[in-house]
């Protein structure tokens, strides 16, 4: 005999089977919702309601009820659950592994899961990534802290935290760790923490580990120990320095980099000011680096912290692709501990260009116009040409061409004045005008004065030409009219008018 059973909060429990000859039968949720009412009445408006169906009430037997589209023995609450999941995209089979998995969901009233919902839809936690959240985390519906952290980072933060960081932060973090979120917060903008860049840090850390984790005495220790190096001030433009440990590896890394400079503090806060991110490599990493510059280029120690000062990237390069080769090719070239160390304060770039894509560019160019390979000529020229593109290289020498100069002149003026090959083109087309039509000399003339185009335009090369011009006329050197001091120039000036 098929059976169902009726059960309500009140606890009400009837016995139902069907009559002889009628043993399947169906109720909506509309005749379950009248038939529960009517169970509250009298037996006889209950037998009225149910012979329609062939069903009759037992004295006898407990029968098992249930309704057409609704999971088995859950209370209305419950069914409301399932709809409320239902709408988020989660099907009935997660719903009641989330259910099983987490019965305190069961005691919980809609209204609180509702608001729960709606409270993380307010944080730009919607579509899949609620879904995905709710079915690996189910907690973030019941557990307590969540709403006032939730509060806090959308009623008083003076921004928005990245939905996707606040996901992350739910999936990693049990709830428990939340707590003191707000004071931490506080922590850091009383550390000096600007208000505008407070949601910046919290967007580009690892809030588990930056605040969850940490305690307020940890943060405050953390950020009392950086003051010395610069503090807040790394912290905003490299907020994941949060992220670390500050026993086992922030003042390891400072205190290693201190004593590669001597000891010198300021020195190191220069460092690190510049380049925050220095202090994402382990010592081991910098360690490495450093040992290749001593025994590989015969640096010292207060050399390869110059060179740390001037281009810290060279902390990211690789050791075997970059360090190595380029290293090596500049002690092909004839050039010596002391000239390497000069050749890299002056073109640090050349340790982070990428060879394919650059520097053989470059090289090809300057081996065309009569630059032998392996000779310290051709280093000095490589070292001028990694301030400027390969396409604005191409310009500059297609420009000397142009007002018909050779390879042999471009080679001799280069060897000169290195720096002409990385001025920018349109920069050196005005000076070449100038010269050729503004002061009508010969083009020829930079052969013997090329640092001519390294001077600039308007507040040197006319100003001092227009004034020197009503004294000595127009056939005055390049050399002496631009090479002399500003405060000697202003002497002669004066004197020439007395």
């Amino acid at each position: 005999m098929s059976s169902l059973c009726l059960c309500y909060p009140s606890f009400l429990s009837l016995s139902i089977i069907p009559c002889p000859g009628k043993l399947q039968f169906s109720m909506d949720h509309h005749q379950l919702s009248l038939l529960a009412n009517l169970a509250k009445t009298s037996r006889s408006n209950l037998r009225h309601f149910l012979a329609p169906m062939g069903l009759r009430l037992s004295e006898h037997l407990l029968i098992q009820c249930s309704y057409l589209g609704s999971p088995p023995n859950i209370q209305n609450e419950t069914r409301l659950l399932y709809s409320l999941f239902r709408q988020i995209g989660i099907e009935d089979k997660e719903i009641k592994l989330i259910l099983e998995q987490n019965p305190s969901l069961t005691s919980t009233t809609l209204d609180s899961v509702r608001a729960r919902v709606f409270l993380l839809q307010s944080a730009g936690i919607k579509g899949i990534e609620l879904y995905r959240l709710i079915i690996k985390c189910p907690n973030v519906l019941t557990a307590e802290e969540i709403d006032y952290f939730f509060h806090f980072v959308l009623n008083s933060l003076p921004g928005k935290i990245e939905p996707l960081q606040l996901k992350r932060l739910m999936t990693a973090t049990e709830p428990r760790f939340l707590v003191g979120f707000d004071r931490k917060v506080m922590l850091l903008l009383d550390h000096g923490v600007p208000q505008e860049k407070i949601v910046h840090i919290l967007n580009n850390v690892n809030l588990t580990k930056a605040m969850c984790f940490k305690s307020i005495e940890e943060i405050d220790r953390t950020t009392t120990f950086l003051s010395r190096f610069g503090g807040i001030n790394i912290i905003v433009r490299r907020p994941m320095i949060l992220n670390f440990d500050l026993d086992t590896q922030l003042i390891p890394r400072v205190e290693f980099l201190k004593e590669l400079s001597g000891g010198d503090e300021d020195a190191t806060r220069t460092l690190l000011c510049k380049l925050p991110a220095i202090l994402s490599y382990s010592v081991e990493h910098t360690k490495e680096h450093v040992e290749l510059l001593r025994s590989f280029a015969g640096l010292t120690d207060p050399q390869i912290f110059k060179i740390f000062v001037v281009f810290p990237n060279v902390i990211s390069a690789s050791k075997e692709r970059k360090l190595l080769p380029r290293i090596g090719f500049l002690k092909q070239c004839g050039l010596n501990s002391d000239d390497i160390f000069k050749f890299l304060t002056k073109a640090p770039l050349f340790l982070g260009l990428s060879y394919e894509e650059n520097l053989v560019h470059k090289l090809v160019f300057l081996v065309k116009i009569g630059y032998e390979y392996r000779t310290r000529e051709l280093a000095d020229a490589l070292g001028a040409v990694t301030r400027t593109s390969c396409d604005n290289l191409q310009k500059v020498i297609g420009l000397f061409f142009s007002y018909g100069f050779s390879s042999a002149d471009i080679l001799a003026m280069s060897k000169k004045h290195p720096q002409i090959l990385q001025y920018t083109y349109s920069s050196l087309q005005e000076k070449m005008e100038y010269l050729t039509e503004g002061m009508g000399r010969e083009v020829g003339e930079l052969l013997a004065f090329p640092a001519f185009l390294g001077y600039k335009l308007d507040d040197r090369i006319k100003h001092r030409y227009e004034a020197k011009k009503k004294v000595i006329g127009e056939g005055m050197s390049l050399n002496k009219l631009l090479s002399v001091s500003a405060d000697r120039f202003s002497a002669e000036k004066e004197k020439s008018h007395s």
